[in-house]
């Protein structure tokens, strides 16, 4: 039998998480999203100007975009009501609009309706949303992780501001962990903390970007440390690396120059396995991945080039495949061009060809363009100067066998182009010398 006289007792903050004490309370405790929070941006015109109806936030996890909800209710002086996608239905998303109904008609009160994971609702349980939008009975905010142009319905998004939030830096990272260690009211700051500057970094460097995941591992690195002889709880970076359960591993500017060169030199050297330890490393230390797949399209072309013309296709896919997946997993196709470059027949031949013909631009005399290679308003006003007509015929190569006619392209006719006999470019070398030939024997004819 319940107990008629037992009186619950005040929950107490501190139980909280970390992570739910320290949301910000204003914009500027909002860590990172300065493309759309700065002074003059829109979102944060609309927000201080109390000028939008609905929107849309949507990033990774911990961005903060749940925070920015609250903060904006907060500060449009507006009734906060939340749903999940996952866990709600019709009947609970009609009743918060029946309690928005009433708090406006019978006490002016507007309401933020906040939808977190808005992806996961029904086409139908997006639809319930749209009249009381239209009418203004709610101001709606939704929040997901998926790209609202394919997860949420048109007629939704259309009525609706959209933002995107990126993940945090390790330098915005920072300022939010000190003002956790430092805050005595919401924070750890009636604790006795003394911590190493190493461990910080660690935290935030190894948090991908969210905040949550950040203030949980320092959370859990200080209550669970001891204190010391000297009484304070010492955060150091082997305790930080155990709370967040990854490695610290030397990764300075220096580290970040060396580890490139290691991987491209691996994959110019045909070593897979060699390109697989530099990338991993890489990515363990946080590695910008766009950074790598970059310098992938551009090996690709360097040292692969010709020998395997799939090379280049192969390292854009990779490119624009971790663009659209993002990471963790954009890691597979990482190693799928690492791999395949690595194992790939090698020439630099066309990168070097061009290296010697800009040489030659630079530092040598400029050579004009043949008269038969120019336009035919150019080659007329040539000819009505007094050129001659043979000078100034340009042989079409689609009426000649083989597609081909002997005839000069350049004035002195160097030669840049050295093609290998590595891979495709050996039958590129057959083709170029046959044709070559043929240009040497019309000369000397």
């Amino acid at each position: 039998m319940a107990d008629l006289f037992h009186q619950p007792q005040p929950q107490n903050p501190q139980n909280e998480p970390l992570a739910s004490r320290m949301r910000p309370q204003h914009l500027d405790e909002i860590a990172g999203q300065q493309h759309i929070l700065a002074p003059g941006k829109l979102l944060r015109r609309a927000i201080e100007s109390d000028r939008f109806t609905s929107l849309i936030f949507y990033g990774p996890p911990g961005t903060g975009k749940t925070s920015l909800a609250t903060v904006i209710a907060r500060m449009t002086g507006s009734r906060f009501e939340s749903l999940n996608g996952v866990e709600s239905n019709v009947a609970e998303i009609r009743a918060k609009i029946d309690q928005a109904k009433h708090y406006r008609d019978m006490r002016g009160k507007t309401t933020i309706l906040f939808i977190d994971e808005i992806h996961r609702f029904s086409k139908s349980q997006q639809d319930v949303l749209l009249p009381h939008i239209e009418r203004g009975v709610i101001r709606f905010i939704g929040a997901t992780t998926h790209n609202p142009f394919f997860h949420i319905n048109s007629p939704l998004t259309s009525r609706s501001q959209i933002f995107q939030l990126d993940p945090v830096s390790t330098a915005d990272l920072l300022p939010v962990m000190s003002r956790a260690i430092g805050d005595a009211e919401r924070g750890l700051g009636h604790l006795p903390i003394m911590v190493e500057e190493k461990a910080l970094h660690h935290i935030a460097e190894k948090s991908d970007g969210d905040v949550r995941k950040a203030l949980t591992a320092l959370e859990l690195a200080i209550l669970t440390t001891a204190p010391s002889d000297d009484g304070m709880i010492h955060l150091s970076l082997e305790v930080a690396e155990e709370s967040i359960q990854k490695k610290s591993i030397a990764y300075d500017e220096d580290n970040h120059y060396d580890t490139i060169s290691a991987f491209i030199k691996s994959i110019r050297g045909s070593d897979p396995d060699a390109a697989l330890y530099w990338l991993a490393k890489m990515l363990h230390a946080g590695e910008d991945p766009r950074f790598i797949s970059r310098r992938l399209v551009i090996l690709a072309s360097e040292d692969v080039g010709l020998a395997d013309p799939a090379a280049l296709r192969i390292a854009i896919d990779a490119h624009h495949a971790l663009e659209f997946i993002g990471m963790p997993e954009g890691r597979i196709p990482l190693a799928h061009a690492a791999v395949y470059l690595a194992a790939a027949q090698k020439s630099n031949a066309a990168y070097m060809g061009l290296n010697l013909a800009m040489k030659d631009v630079a530092e040598g005399r400029t050579l004009a363009v043949p008269q038969h290679l120019r336009t035919k308003s150019r080659k007329s006003l040539a000819s009505r100067s007094g050129t001659k007509d043979d000078e100034l015929e340009y042989l079409y190569s689609h009426d000649y066998p083989e597609n081909y006619v002997p005839q000069a392209y350049l004035p002195e006719g160097k030669k840049y182009y050295t093609p290998s006999s590595n891979g495709h470019e050996k039958k590129i070398k057959e083709r170029l010398d046959h044709l070559r030939a043929l240009f040497e024997n019309n000369n000397n004819a």
